[in-house]
């Protein structure tokens, strides 16, 4: 982690408050130093956040929802009643699945009021704060059976404070004209994929050996050393200004024309997303059960569980990311480089032929009867991954650059909805693989994020001057 800079100017050899600004501005791995804060911060998050994830259907299955603990869960009578009167009456790994199922859904519904508030109330070091404590309490709620409800408020309530947020404090720690923001962002996501891959061991194992209150407990300390951190790391974030009223006004001007369009086009553009990460967000559904009967899962000589997979897509995920920002600090050093939306594309394209690559497994499994090596699973998670890697954090770069003043907040809100409707709609395609090849299954996900990509460089071509730069402006001055 990158130390503070030194605010010191003085006489005996101190650095001059440019010199010091200019350290500051690449002191963690060539990015400044709020980075690495914020990057530890959102580790410690995401591990709370999953390893809670780990836990939620296995703790509901096997206990909370059985005779003699469903009854101690206050206020649970009306809630099932209204989820009931919408799916009909359900057994409880059923109910289990729903909640979950409304549970990961309303996550990346949240962070668009909690942006909006951040916009418009507190200011985001006050809800970052917010978020993380009423996270924290969520954990340690879920430790006794009759808070259930209550923690999961509280977890909705501090993720929809704190993701949208902090994600937006990442590009507030670049200038308008700064092209790093792309790969800052990129780096910001290795911390969510470390925590992807550390959490549920942490967790699960306390959870599932030693009880589930440890489980959600070790969560809830993460998610305390994650606010700690962030609150130490303070100093080196953006500077908010003082929230007043004349202050407010003066953040939120009115939108003109150009604002307005740039609006549009990124409500516009969620959709599209949603489509370009069909395939990754799939992985945790229709994969899953695809992969269990035409892999074979093996590694080194003993079968594996198949959830073994989302652990070796989550390392794969990390290295491609690395992989990708090392290409794109290549490319820059020769020539110039894409814009953001350009590199979703891109991602997007590359994206598109990891199902093909299933589909061509699905093909060997049908042709010959045996199953599809191991192989087929990495070389899967590599395309996939790292296509994703140019679509996700830089589509994050993108909404909190070209979002208005005094709207980043919002917008980054409304990135985050492309996720939910990408679940909505992979819960869907999901439910076509028992009435569909496997071939075809997977061509139909690969047709989807290839139309994406072509969407995408579409719009780049009509609203390209809109949505881009300044730096991309700069060079290329002439109506798109």
């Amino acid at each position: 982690m990158a130390e503070r800079a030194n605010k010191g100017t003085g006489r005996n050899g101190g650095l001059s408050a440019t010199a010091t600004r200019a350290r500051r501005d690449t002191a963690f791995l060539g990015h400044p130093a709020g980075l690495g804060w914020l990057s530890f911060a959102e580790f410690w998050e995401r591990f709370s956040y999953y390893g809670m994830q780990a836990l939620l259907v296995l703790y509901m299955t096997h206990t909370l929802l059985q005779p003699g603990h469903v009854e101690n869960i206050l206020g649970f009578v009306p809630f099932r009643h209204a989820i009931e009167s919408v799916f009909g009456a359900m057994s409880p790994q059923a109910l289990a699945s729903a909640i979950f199922g409304l549970y990961a859904g309303l996550v990346y519904l949240t962070p668009l009021a909690g942006g909006l508030i951040a916009d418009r109330l507190t200011g985001r070091t006050v809800a970052v704060a917010v978020g993380a404590s009423l996270m924290a309490l969520g954990h340690f709620l879920m430790a006794f059976e009759a808070s259930f409800l209550l923690a999961l408020a509280c977890l909705l309530a501090g993720v929809g404070f704190f993701k949208g947020n902090i994600s937006t404090q990442v590009g507030e720690l670049y200038r308008i004209d700064d092209p790093r923001r792309a790969d800052g962002f990129q780096l910001f996501l290795i911390a969510v994929q470390l925590a992807v891959i550390a959490s549920p061991l942490v967790c699960g194992t306390l959870g599932e050996v030693y009880g589930w209150h440890w489980g959600f407990g070790a969560a809830g300390v993460g998610m305390l050393i994650g606010l700690a951190v962030y609150l130490y790391g303070r100093p080196s974030l953006p500077v908010e200004a003082p929230r007043s009223r004349r202050g407010a006004a003066e953040a939120h001007p009115p939108l003109g024309k150009r604002e307005w369009r740039s609006v549009l086009i990124l409500i516009g553009l969620v959709p599209v997303l949603a489509l370009a990460t069909v395939g990754n967000q799939q992985i945790f559904h229709a994969y899953l059960v695809w992969a269990e009967t035409n892999y074979q899962l093996v590694f080194f000589g003993k079968q594996m569980p198949v959830t073994w997979i989302l652990s070796f897509g989550s390392i794969i995920s990390a290295a491609m990311i690395v992989l990708s920002v090392g290409f794109w600090r290549w490319w820059a050093r020769r020539r110039p480089e894409p814009d953001e939306i350009t590199k979703i594309a891109i991602g997007a394209g590359i994206a598109a032929i990891a199902p093909v690559l299933l589909a061509i497994a699905s093909a060997g499994v049908a042709a010959t009867g045996h199953k599809a090596g191991i192989g087929w699973a990495f070389a899967f998670e590599i395309i996939n991954d790292l296509g994703f890697s140019n679509i996700y954090p830089v589509g994050l770069a993108l909404y909190s650059r070209a979002a208005p003043k005094g709207l980043a907040g919002v917008m980054v809100g409304v990135f985050f909805l492309h996720l939910f409707a990408g679940n909505m709609l992979v819960g869907w395609l999901g439910g076509l693989l028992e009435r569909m090849s496997g071939v075809a299954f997977w061509g139909m996900h690969a047709g989807i994020i290839l139309a994406a990509s072509v969407i995408l460089l579409l719009v780049r071509v009509a609203a390209g001057r809109t949505l881009a730069p300044a730096y991309h402006l700069a060079a290329q001055p002439q109506p798109a």
